[in-house]
C-alpha cells in the first residue's frame, strides 16, 4: 500500500473518531440538559438553548465592536475610547471631515474669541521637555497586521508658566506646587495590578508636573517606581497606616510623610461610583497586598462606610488638623455632592474656625470603580457638572473659596471637558479610566473579577504578563502631554493665554430648543439657590 493511501485512511479514521466523539458529546449534553433543573429553556430546547446562551455570552463584545454606533457605547463610546488610544499610541488627536456630536442635543460649548491668541502669545513653560516614544502608522491593510514604526520624540511638556503654578496648602510646612492641571485619580494597588501601577507611575514621572493618587489601598512600592509626586489617600479602612487594632498608627503616618514622593494626604469620604467604602475581592488580596494594606491575605476587604474616628464636621476637621500637624503637608478630602446643602456645614465651620482641608476633590457620580453595586453607581451622588457648581457656590457664600483648591473628577478625559470644569470653578482635574485605557484597558467590564484579560485590573501574574511596562509607560506620557497641549489650544481659541484663566463667561450652554445661556447665568442661579438655602 502506498504512503498516500495510508495517510488517507488515517485521515478518514481521525475524522470518523472526531465525528463519533462529537455525537457522543452532543448526546451527553442532550441528556444532561434535559434533566438539569436550573435552566428552563435547556430542558425543552437543548440545542437552541446552547446557541442562545453562546450569543448571550458574546453579546457585549458584539455590541462593542459591531452593533453600537461610534457614539453610543457605555461607559465610554467607541469614539471616546479611540480618542484616548490614538492620543496615547500615536500622539495624534486630529479628526477628519466633521464632528459626530449631535448638535441638536443640549450641552456646553466653549465661547470662541474673535481674536484668538497666537502661538507666541501663549504663556507657558517653554523650557521643560519630555522624552517619549510614539508609533508612526506606515500602513493599515485590511487583512494583515498594520505596519508601524516606534520612534523617539522630544516634545514640550506643555506645563504652566511659573507665575500660574497651582499651590496646594500654601500655609503648610511643605506646600504642594503643581505646574500641570491634570493628574491621576485614586486607583489602588490591588484594584490594579503591579504592572499597571508601575507603568502609570513611570509614565506620569516622565511627563512631569503631575501627580498620582494611591487610592485607599495604601502606598505600594509600584507607586514609587517613576518618582512622580504622590497624593496618598486615606480611606476609612486606614490601609497602610493602621495598627493591629485598625486604628491610626501615627508613627507610620509620619514615616510615610518622609518619603520624598509623597506631597499631600487625602481623606476619602466618598467616591462617585460608590458612596460607601471600597471593596476588594478575596482572590485579589495576595500576601503582598495584605502586607501593604495591613490586612489578612485572601480575605475580602471592605472599608467601612465612613471613618469611625469622626462623626461630624468639627471632629473631622480636628482629624485633618492632626494629620497636617504630624506630616507638615497639605491635607484634603474626597467627597461626593448629593444636594445643595451637602457642604453647607463644612463651609460654615471653615469660616467660623479657620480650620478645614487644604483641597477638596469632588467626584461626580459618573466616575468609575473597580467594584461597586448597581444602585450606588447609577443613582447615588450627582454628576460632576451639577456637583462642582454647588461646591464652589457654597464655599463662595461663606467666603472660604480661596482657602482651598478644588480637584474635579468624573469622565474629564478631553481638553474641552477639562476647560468646562475649570470654568465651573475647578483648579485641577483628576482622570482614572482614561489612564487605564492608555495602559491597555479594553472595557471588558471585568474589573471586579480579577480576570482582566489585558492585565490591568488584576493581580493574576499570568494575566499581567500582557501589560508590557516599558511600552505602556510611553502611552501614559503621550496621552497626558496631548491633553495638556489641547488644553492650551482650546484656551487660545477662547482668547486666553493660559487655561488657568477659564471663567464662567467663557462657556455657553445651548438647550434642546437652540436657546443659549451663559454659564455665568447658570452659576448665578445656583448661587441664588445656595444663598436662599
Amino acid at each position: 500500500m502506498k504512503l498516500a493511501d495510508i495517510l488517507i485512511i488515517i485521515g478518514f479514521i481521525v475524522i470518523a473518531l472526531l465525528l463519533i466523539g462529537l455525537i457522543i458529546f452532543l448526546i451527553y449534553l442532550l441528556l444532561f440538559d434535559r434533566n438539569q433543573k436550573s435552566h428552563s429553556i435547556l430542558r425543552n430546547y437543548p440545542a437552541l438553548g446552547r446557541i442562545r446562551y453562546f450569543f448571550e455570552k458574546i453579546g457585549p463584545e458584539m455590541r462593542q465592536y459591531w452593533f453600537n454606533s461610534d457614539t453610543e457605547g457605555k461607559p465610554f463610546s467607541r469614539d471616546d475610547y479611540e480618542h484616548i488610544v490614538k492620543s496615547a499610541k500615536y500622539k495624534r488627536d486630529v479628526v477628519g471631515f466633521g464632528s459626530k456630536r449631535d448638535f441638536d442635543e443640549e450641552g456646553f460649548y466653549v465661547k470662541n474669541d474673535m481674536f484668538p491668541k497666537l502661538t507666541e502669545e501663549i504663556k507657558m513653560d517653554e523650557n521643560t521637555k519630555v522624552f517619549t516614544k510614539r508609533y508612526i502608522l506606515m500602513k493599515d491593510p485590511l487583512f494583515s497586521q498594520r505596519e508601524e514604526k516606534w520612534e523617539d520624540e522630544e516634545t514640550s511638556a506643555y506645563l504652566l508658566h511659573d507665575d500660574d503654578a497651582v499651590v496646594i496648602g500654601p500655609n503648610t510646612k511643605y506646600p504642594f506646587v503643581l505646574k500641570g492641571l491634570i493628574g491621576m485619580s485614586a486607583m489602588s494597588y490591588g484594584a490594579l495590578g503591579k504592572h499597571a501601577i508601575t507603568a502609570l507611575s513611570k509614565g506620569l514621572g516622565l511627563a512631569k508636573g503631575t501627580w498620582m493618587n494611591t487610592g485607599e489601598g495604601g502606598l505600594s512600592p509600584y507607586h514609587l517606581e517613576g518618582g512622580v509626586d504622590i497624593i496618598m489617600q486615606i480611606g476609612p479602612g486606614l490601609f497602610g497606616i493602621r495598627d493591629k487594632n485598625g486604628e491610626v498608627d501615627w508613627d507610620e503616618l509620619k514615616r510615610k510623610s518622609e518619603i520624598p514622593e509623597i506631597k499631600a494626604f487625602e481623606l476619602k469620604l466618598a467616591q462617585g461610583a460608590k458612596t460607601r467604602g471600597g471593596h476588594i475581592d478575596a482572590e485579589k488580596v495576595n500576601p503582598e497586598i495584605a502586607e501593604i494594606r495591613k490586612v489578612e491575605p485572601y480575605k475580602s476587604v471592605d472599608s467601612p462606610n465612613r471613618f469611625h474616628q469622626f462623626s461630624d464636621v468639627p471632629t473631622m476637621c480636628e482629624f485633618i488638623e492632626k494629620i497636617r500637624e504630624v506630616t507638615g503637608m497639605p491635607v484634603g478630602m474626597k467627597i461626593v455632592i448629593g444636594g445643595n446643602d451637602s457642604v453647607e456645614e463644612l463651609a460654615k465651620y471653615m469660616k467660623e474656625t479657620g480650620k478645614g482641608p487644604d483641597f477638596i476633590t469632588v467626584d461626580g457620580g459618573e466616575g468609575g470603580t473597580g467594584a461597586s453595586y448597581q444602585e450606588l453607581i447609577d443613582s447615588v451622588g450627582l454628576p460632576i457638572k451639577s456637583a462642582l457648581p454647588i461646591l464652589v457656590s457654597t464655599l463662595q457664600k461663606y467666603g472660604v473659596r480661596d482657602r482651598v483648591k478644588i480637584i474635579a473628577s468624573g469622565k474629564l478625559f478631553t481638553p474641552d471637558r477639562i476647560a468646562i470644569a475649570l470654568a465651573m470653578g475647578a483648579d485641577l482635574v483628576n482622570i482614572a479610566r482614561g489612564f487605564m485605557i492608555t495602559v491597555g484597558c479594553i472595557q471588558t467590564l471585568k474589573c471586579q473579577s480579577n480576570a482582566c484579560p489585558v492585565g490591568v485590573a488584576t493581580t493574576d501574574p499570568d494575566l499581567q504578563k500582557a501589560l508590557v511596562i516599558d511600552e505602556k509607560k510611553f502611552r501614559v506620557v503621550n496621552f497626558l502631554v496631548t491633553l495638556r497641549k489641547g488644553l492650551f489650544r482650546i484656551s487660545a481659541a477662547a482668547g486666553l493665554d493660559s487655561p488657568v484663566h477659564f471663567k464662567p463667561k467663557h462657556i455657553m450652554y445651548k438647550d434642546d430648543k437652540g436657546i443659549v445661556t451663559s454659564l455665568e447665568m447658570i452659576l448665578k442661579d445656583v448661587q441664588d439657590r445656595i444663598d436662599v438655602g
